[in-house]
């Protein structure tokens, strides 16, 4: 009997060895061992300050490293090779305020093509916000923005998220849908490495915990 055919490992999204930041020669976070596959969540936990957002930053490219190494998708975080498939949503969530849903999500498309199979009205409809792709993002609601910016999410091709707060401005039924493309980016390959003060209501497939000091 021939033996059964070898699987490879899911690919390695993040990689992170000896990781720190510092800040005006104070140690923000650090040093990290971690490593994020395709197909995994993970989850960064910390206090208040303890670098939570400086880490997805870092991760982004947007801040240099201050130890240690990293690679995203296999390239340096920023370069154009990670950048190409790796998204982040923080705090302040880059939407154009006398823009529509719907013409935010045109330039998301335009800069970054999209997904396959993915429509954006159908995706603005999935999100909750049918009946409001052609209002301003300045008339919308804190967890209405929130949610045209979780639509970007799912129509764009990122394999990698990096999520500041998705929970944020968002009630029972904005939670369960930020769990369900969490879930959905899983199953088809891709990962996302998230923080979030409400881990209780985070997602249950949690692969992977990044705490940090205060």
């Amino acid at each position: 009997m021939s033996p059964p055919p070898a699987t490879s490992s899911p690919p390695l999204m993040i990689e992170a060895r000896a990781l720190g930041f510092t800040r005006r020669d104070e140690d923000v976070f650090g040093p990290l061992d971690f490593a994020l596959r395709g197909g995994e969540i993970g989850l960064i936990e910390g206090d208040n300050g303890s670098g939570k957002t400086t880490l997805l930053r870092v991760l982004a490219g947007l801040l240099r490293p201050g130890t240690g190494t990293v690679q995203v998708l296999g390239a340096q975080p920023g370069s154009e090779e990670a950048r190409a498939s790796t998204i982040i949503m923080g705090h302040l969530l880059g939407l154009k305020a006398d823009l529509s849903a719907l013409e935010n999500l045109r330039i998301g498309m335009g800069l970054y093509g999209r997904a396959a199979d993915a429509n954006p009205d159908a995706i603005l409809a999935r999100v909750g916000l049918d009946g409001y792709a052609n209002e301003a993002v300045r008339d919308l609601s804190a967890g209405q923005k929130k949610r045209v910016a979780l639509a970007r999410l799912a129509l764009l091709p990122a394999r990698l998220w990096l999520l500041d707060e998705p929970y944020a401005n968002l009630d029972r039924h904005g939670i369960a849908l930020v769990n369900d493309l969490l879930a959905q980016h899983a199953a088809a390959g891709g990962a996302a490495l998230v923080t979030s003060h409400g881990a209780v209501n985070f997602h249950q497939g949690v692969t992977c915990t990044v705490r940090l000091a205060a």
